[in-house]
């Protein structure tokens, strides 16, 4: 499920929008600090953002610059201010598309779509997991994460698998263990441990501290 975020400073709009991404099968979350915008975005680690140019604090323009200071994140500006300086403002700053209010809701959904089907369609055809910023690459089982290429095991890239295709689930350790070793003969328990504990390692070495979480006596997610 694609997550987006808004930015938007009159609430109820805000709420209208978010109810409508939600009719369409996106998560959606609302920004109540203006003041820490990019916390927010780092906190929920949105597949595109809705930036409303007028802002308390500081304007749309100021945060999606901050934003690109460490995100590709896309941006699609909302104003009511349509003229094309604010146009050329907004991509400039590193907008991906810009509507204006007030605007008609299927417009809106059809702009998000298309946008995330061209910034994400590259990763589906080269076959990826891509989360916080790390890319697992189902073709040659490395991961990438700034700048670092991490090669796994067969185990820990089967563990890896598994945990981003089911990101925020926890993901029980015999599930784990069936798909690492595609049996259902009994296997020792500490081997998953074994290889969980090596894999933490790794990505802890090139910078994804506690991306695994463990749910004591349930199993591990990523989230």
């Amino acid at each position: 499920m694609y997550r987006i975020l808004i930015v938007e400073d009159d609430l109820t709009i805000a709420k209208i929008i978010k109810d409508t991404l939600c009719k369409w099968d996106f998560e959606a979350e609302i920004v109540s600090d203006f003041r820490n915008v990019v916390e927010e975005v780092i906190k929920f680690d949105p597949h595109l953002v809705l930036l409303d140019v007028f802002l308390p604090f500081f304007n749309g323009y100021h945060w999606c610059g901050e934003i690109r200071k460490s995100s590709k994140v896309p941006v699609i500006f909302i104003s009511s201010a349509g003229d094309g300086m604010n146009i050329v403002m907004a991509v400039n700053m590193g907008g991906d598309d810009f509507i204006v209010k007030p605007f008609d809701l299927n417009v809106l959904i059809a702009k998000v779509r298309a946008l995330i089907r061209r910034t994400y369609a590259f990763h589906e055809k080269q076959n990826v997991l891509e989360y916080r910023g790390a890319v697992l690459n189902l073709n040659d089982a490395t991961l990438a994460f700034d700048n670092n290429r991490i090669e796994l095991t067969k185990n820990e890239f089967k563990i890896l698998r598994l945990l981003m295709e089911n990101i925020g689930e926890v993901v029980p350790r015999d599930e784990i263990m069936l798909t690492l070793w595609e049996s259902d003969e009994f296997i020792d328990d500490n081997t998953l441990t074994v290889n969980v504990t090596r894999l933490r390692k790794k990505l802890a070495e090139a910078g994804l501290e506690d991306f695994i979480v463990t749910k004591k006596g349930m199993g591990y997610m990523v989230k």
